[in-house]
């Protein structure tokens, strides 16, 4: 058996790296061509029919088998989109969490003009009151991805929204602020999600006795995130897991089945220990 030589596995190393990356923006660029075709769809605000949303049409089609629900009701649970994005890019992991016994599913759009994270937050505070009240669920989830998460975070942490929010699970959520190409802060939401901005520093704030349980997937290819782990949540006050994801890049999170999985998952659990990791492989 021929054995490489030490200096060799550095180099080697870095190869896996670079074909993963590649991997990885190829499968982004795929879903991105594909989200694409979908974006007209999700334009306009989903429409409400008595307490449930009326699902996507290609959410949920007809011929899609419901898993039977395990347990009480799940509580509610709102989709939060990211930066220039809109409510289409869930419909995979509405189709999922319907499938399996999720009744209460929302997608909220949010203006592409909205320039400021705060007042974001206070508009979803707003529907959250109303899906409470029409729903009947003293509390429910959220699943935000990218500046969906922060906007989340910033509702629950600052807004009082902890009373309401029971989890918030964040997709590639600038946690800490991230350095993306400084020619994208023109945009000012843009810059209120780079590093030591006002917001991300007013989240560094004590948050004592915040009710809400945080699970942050983050993604060790994120291309947005810079760097990847400024998508972890870290304050000494939260409750909140970090999981791992491997194998795709930003764009990938909110489609992948592996990652719908984890979201399941984390949603079905009541307690969750701070400072807890894990690791979720789809290479």
């Amino acid at each position: 058996m021929r054995v490489l030589p030490f200096f060799f596995l550095p180099r080697l190393q870095e190869l896996r790296v670079s074909a993963a990356l590649l991997r990885a923006t190829a499968l982004d660029l795929a879903i991105l061509a594909g989200h694409l075709l979908l974006y007209p769809s999700g334009i306009a605000q989903e429409r409400r029919n008595g307490v449930d949303a009326v699902p996507d049409p290609a959410s949920v089609p007809p011929e899609t088998p419901r898993l039977p629900a395990v347990g009480q009701d799940h509580p509610p649970v709102v989709l939060l989109h990211g930066f220039v994005d809109n409510r289409s890019v869930f419909v995979v992991l509405r189709r999922s969490l319907a499938r399996h016994g999720w009744r209460h599913l929302e997608s909220l759009n949010y203006s592409p003009l909205t320039c400021d994270i705060r007042t974001a937050a206070e508009l979803l505070g707003r529907h959250v009151a109303e899906i409470c009240d029409r729903t009947g669920h003293t509390r429910i989830d959220i699943v935000g991805h990218s500046l969906g998460g922060l906007i989340a975070r910033y509702y629950v942490q600052r807004l009082g929204g902890d009373t309401r929010v029971r989890t918030l699970v964040t997709l590639g959520t600038p946690h800490a602020g991230t350095s993306i190409a400084p020619p994208m802060s023109a945009h000012p939401i843009v810059r209120q999600m780079r590093p030591g901005s006002d917001v991300i520093e007013e989240l560094r704030r004590p948050a004592p006795s915040c009710r809400t349980r945080f699970v942050s997937f983050w993604s060790d290819l994120d291309q947005i995130m810079i760097p990847v782990k400024t998508a972890c949540v870290s304050h000494p006050d939260l409750i909140a897991q970090n999981i791992r994801v491997t194998g795709i890049g930003h764009l990938a999170l909110p489609v992948h089945p592996t990652v719908a999985a984890g979201i399941r998952q984390a949603l079905e659990e009541q307690d969750t220990e701070a400072g807890t990791s894990g690791t979720v492989s789809v290479a």
